[in-house]
């Protein structure tokens, strides 16, 4: 039997200081210099406890400039809640999910009796990763992540998924030409980062083998055990749609502040679907878009586990709503009224405005994410406004002028 747990901490001691510092003196984002990385990162990587069979999958890999370009151009997630759902929550979606659910109900029973993770949840991360196994990528996963870990943006994120990539081939979960996926190094039916997958991957189907490109039982199995991993509760609920009757505390609506149901009852937020308890169960109220725009409660499950699975608000927001579609939940209520979103530059515009009143908004990315939003609010607590962390047209006109 594989000790996946004593090679993994032999992987993690590729991130300690002095190897961080070393792997991290050399880089670059062109093909000068990329052959003697690979030749030092050898060394790391034995050191890290793969052999030779792993380290043989490095034989013949060359630099990609085209992933570096598409790593430059991601942009997707600057897109507005409603259009970003528009695109990824089709009615081909939801009737897919809902009949992929049905007809695997044993397994997904199964799945949900071990991990507490129900099958709607998996079937929409599955179709948001790969459209149902359509799209799994045809990208070499060693020379792409090779090229990234020879970037000089952020390449100790995709060292360590080297080695993990390295450790599959090297254990035979993995044949080499099989190493394919996403440009960006994922694997399989669900997208598993190599490091993920080498962890955390389940042999659901019994063959022997943790395969999540050509295995749909391990797949969906691999996925239950990541978010379990991610902190998922069984028998918890993950987000709930609700409306807002009244202005509230905007302050409080924050994905980091949770608050007993019976006080979001108490300021006027309502159920939908299904009339809300008025009880002591935490949740936080999240308005993707303002206090305008949908509304919706996230639970523990969706504030940990989802989050951690994709850190983008956005992307997990939609996700866990396509989990409801196919669970049989309506479409969403667009809100009380128009809300005038950002554009991908206007966010790039608020950003350096922020910056330059010396909040850390990250990187000028031209996304909403964690540090951009908290920032917005402390502004919107300095001008008066309602403090809901959402910057509108109206909001960046008002910093602009001053």
């Amino acid at each position: 039997m594989r000790n996946f747990k004593l090679a993994a901490l032999a992987l993690s001691a590729l991130l300690g200081a002095s190897g961080m510092a070393q792997a991290a003196a050399t880089c670059g984002d062109s093909a000068k210099g990329f052959d003697g990385f690979i030749k030092q990162f050898r060394k790391e990587a034995a050191a890290a406890g793969v052999n030779a069979k792993g380290l043989s999958a490095l034989d013949g890999v060359t630099y990609q400039p085209g992933i570096i370009k598409k790593d430059r151009a991601q942009g997707v997630f600057s897109l507005s809640f409603i259009d970003f759902s528009k695109r990824m929550v089709s009615n081909y979606r939801i009737k897919e999910g809902a009949n992929i659910l049905a007809q695997n109900k044993q397994m997904f029973d199964r799945i949900q009796q071990q991990y507490g993770v129900p099958g709607e949840v998996l079937i929409a991360f599955w179709a948001f990763e790969t459209d149902f196994g359509k799209n799994m990528g045809d990208f070499d996963t060693i020379a792409s992540l090779a090229t990234l870990s020879w970037d000089c943006r952020r390449p100790e994120k995709f060292r360590e998924q080297l080695i993990g990539a390295l450790l599959l081939y090297q254990n035979g979960d993995l044949q080499r030409e099989d190493m394919k996926g996403a440009w960006a190094g994922e694997i399989g039916h669900t997208q598993f980062l190599p490091k993920e997958y080498y962890e955390t991957a389940v042999d659901f189907d019994g063959d022997g083998h943790r395969n999540l490109r050509k295995s749909i039982p391990d797949a969906m199995a691999s996925g239950a055990a990541l978010l379990v991993k991610h902190g998922w509760k069984a028998n918890e609920p993950w987000l709930e749609e609700v409306k807002l009757t009244k202005d509230l505390p905007w302050d409080q609506a924050d994905i980091a502040i949770q608050l007993p149901r019976s006080q979001w009852v108490k300021w006027g937020v309502q159920g939908v679907d299904r009339k809300l308890k008025a009880d002591k169960f935490p949740a936080s109220l999240l308005l993707p878009m303002g206090k305008d725009g949908p509304a919706f409660l996230a639970y523990e499950n969706f504030t940990t586990a989802y989050l951690k699975w994709n850190e983008s608000l956005v992307y997990s927001l939609t996700a866990g709503y396509l989990a409801n579609r196919i669970a049989g939940d309506g479409p969403f209520n667009p809100g009380r009224a128009p809300v005038q979103a950002l554009s991908y530059d206007q966010i790039k515009q608020l950003q350096t405005i922020l910056e330059g009143k010396g909040y850390d908004v990250g990187t000028v990315d031209g996304k909403l994410g964690k540090s951009t939003r908290d920032a917005v609010k402390q502004e919107q607590l300095k001008m008066g406004w309602p403090a809901d962390s959402y910057p509108t047209v109206p909001f960046l006109e008002k910093l602009q002028n001053g």
